[in-house]
């Protein structure tokens, strides 16, 4: 039986648990056609409570990419001509909350945080390489 998308996925790190859940939407002009796809990946610690939500975006913009079309995978976010992640990825995911955390979020702070997730893009890819290829070597 296939997982249910919009149940959260537990995520397991040194020192703590956190649920996340990534999200697309789309903003509405005038009720007109969506635009403007935005990929939304939130992450919750646990337990409940003891920290409020990160949440990583990840907005459309020129020579970026976000899922919209036939040429992108589900939760593939990316530069056209550089780096990119599958945020259904539990590794992708360990690797932006690693780079969240040494940018500064305090996963203690109980007000919700948003971050734009393309600053983080490139350290969180390069990470995900080093830890791949530490496991393959």
């Amino acid at each position: 039986m296939p997982r249910n998308p919009k149940k959260p996925r537990r995520l397991v790190t040194d020192d703590r648990v956190h649920l996340w859940t990534l999200r697309h939407s789309h903003r509405r002009t005038d009720g007109g056609p969506a635009v403007d796809c935005t990929e939304t990946l939130t992450l919750s610690p646990q337990p409940s409570g003891t920290g409020g939500p990160l949440r990583i975006v990840f907005a459309e913009r020129p020579d970026h990419f976000v899922p919209g079309g036939a040429y992108t995978g589900s939760g593939d976010v990316g530069l056209v001509r550089g780096a990119s992640l599958n945020l259904h990825e539990p590794g992708a995911v360990r690797a932006l909350l690693d780079t969240a955390l040494a940018h500064g979020w305090d996963p203690d702070d109980r007000h919700p945080t948003v971050l734009d997730g393309w600053p983080l893009l490139d350290e969180a890819a390069a990470a995900l390489a080093a830890r791949r290829a530490a496991v393959d070597g």
